[in-house]
């Protein structure tokens, strides 16, 4: 028998459900410390999914790394991607990446998307805006391009966040380059920061050194594929992936050196021999927390919702290599406890976000990609 508890929350998530129209099919629950976790598709059909975002209307935003917008309405995946985007490149682990929407999007309408950007220097990531107006998007600008173009196909970063002061960062990679991370010359390896037109804020920790580009707000990274502000705060908390071992929490401040690949806990592949100096080096940045063995590290979001109370202020965390969903219990900035959800049950975890109802979303990399919702299904017995 459920308790009253379970039961008010069983009742909410099938109204929840009837109302929005959001999930189609059925898929399994599994077993946590705190909760057993309903697990639902709302779609799949989705190729090589990589970001989600939700309007306010409850209809979502998909890309897919192949360079396709998809819009689920009613719980349903239009077939006709969304129309007005540019010619984009898929290469290697690039493609369209992020979609986050203008905090004032009610009023103008704005989205922000990360992509592989392609001219005859090579590729680098790239940002762009447009108005979503229905099904397409208008007035379309390029609103930064990162330099040091390369013919690569690793390590382009492409998360988006805007923070609470309406700045927008951009995560970058090392383009499997390494070196660049610590040249503040280039964008490479860096976290950016500009205000939502592209312009760069005045107190960006560079904009006054002499060949430093502007927009950087911290470098030394390796690939940040994770990204989001600690609850109740405008501090930035970022991942990244390290190489053989060493994936980091970082805590962003601004201007600070993270170390890659000067020092690292991870390893060379295959050879398993020492990067750089080793793990420590005085003037650069310690992670918070880190892996090793990598779990190959991808979407972030710190929980905030009522689904699972028992977990607010939890930082979760998706794994590609282990298709994971990992949960962080964090306390004074410091990891006391992880749990690992899903053990690859639905494959490689690709993004996290937290939906308007305060359940747990996902995406699944793969050419049948799914959109997941986690939902409160009671306690364990």
């Amino acid at each position: 028998m459920r308790s009253t508890t379970s039961f008010v929350c069983w009742f909410a998530a099938q109204l929840l459900l009837t109302c929005l129209s959001t999930v189609t099919v059925y898929a399994d629950e599994i077993a946590s410390e705190d909760y057993v976790v309903a697990v639902d598709v709302v779609t799949d059909g989705l190729n090589h999914p990589w970001s989600l975002a939700f309007l306010p209307n409850g209809d979502m935003l998909v890309t897919e790394r192949v360079g396709a917008l998809r819009l689920i309405k009613d719980g349903k995946l239009i077939k006709k991607p969304v129309s007005g985007l540019p010619k984009l490149k898929e290469h290697g682990q690039g493609g369209l990446m992020d979609v986050v929407l203008d905090p004032d999007f009610e009023n103008n309408r704005w989205i922000y998307l990360a992509y592989a950007g392609e001219n005859k220097e090579g590729i680098s990531t790239e940002v762009l805006r447009g108005k979503l107006i229905d099904d397409r998007l208008e007035d379309v600008e390029v609103i930064f391009v990162a330099n040091g173009k390369t013919s690569g196909g690793r390590h382009f970063g492409g998360r988006l966040l805007f923070d609470n002061e309406g700045k927008l960062f951009i995560t970058l990679g090392d383009r499997g380059q390494r070196d660049p991370s610590q040249d503040l010359n280039t964008h490479t390896g860096s976290l950016i920061r500009i205000n939502a037109d592209g312009s760069v804020p005045e107190d960006n920790p560079f904009i006054n050194v002499e060949g430093a580009q502007p927009e950087i707000y911290s470098y030394g990274h390796r690939n940040i594929q994770g990204i989001d502000l600690k609850p109740g705060t405008n501090i930035v908390w970022t991942h990244e992936h390290g190489p053989q071992g060493g994936d980091e929490i970082n805590i962003i401040a601004p201007g600070d050196n993270y170390g890659w690949p000067v020092i690292t806990y991870g390893v060379n592949y295959v050879i398993g021999t020492k990067i750089g100096v080793g793990t420590h080096k005085e003037g650069m940045e310690q992670p918070m927390y880190y892996w090793t063995p990598s779990i190959a590290p991808s979407g972030m979001m710190f929980y905030t919702g009522d689904e699972f109370p028992l977990w607010k202020d939890n930082l979760f965390v998706g794994s590609l290599k282990f298709g994971l969903l990992v949960r962080l219990d964090i306390e004074a900035d410091q990891v006391i406890h992880e749990e690992r959800l899903l053990d690859n049950k639905f494959g490689r975890v690709r993004d996290v976000r937290q939906g308007p109802d305060g359940a747990i979303y996902l995406l699944t990399d793969s050419p049948n990609g799914a959109l997941l919702r986690l939902t409160n299904s009671g306690t364990p017995k």
